[in-house]
């Protein structure tokens, strides 16, 4: 499993930004290791985030995302203390999801 997300989100005049740092390692299945053998592809395919459970981002990845993403997005609403949850599944249906609080 993948190391926790690292959620950031404030809110300022009723338009709340969030930022996340996804640990992935994000393979496009066309490098190849030392010895010669193709590293199989990796990577990250869909990413959500909920504010108070209600979908406020959705997003699809591909190959050339690069390894570790880090995503930004702004969303009208949102207080201080309300729960920001941000889930991504990748293409071996490995899947993370965390959660952060509105600053």
């Amino acid at each position: 499993m993948a190391d926790p997300m690292k959620i950031r989100a404030t809110s300022k005049d009723g338009v709340t930004e969030v930022k996340v740092l996804m640990s992935h390692e994000m393979e496009t299945g066309q490098r190849k290791d030392a010895a010669g053998a193709v590293v199989p592809a990796w990577f990250i395919t869909d990413v959500t985030a909920q504010h108070n459970g209600k979908t406020v981002m959705q997003a699809e990845f591909g190959t050339s995302v690069a390894k570790n993403p880090y995503l930004s997005f702004k969303f009208k609403g949102g207080a201080k203390g309300d729960k920001i949850v941000v889930s991504w599944v990748d293409n071996k249906g490995d899947k993370r999801t965390d959660e952060g609080a509105i600053a």
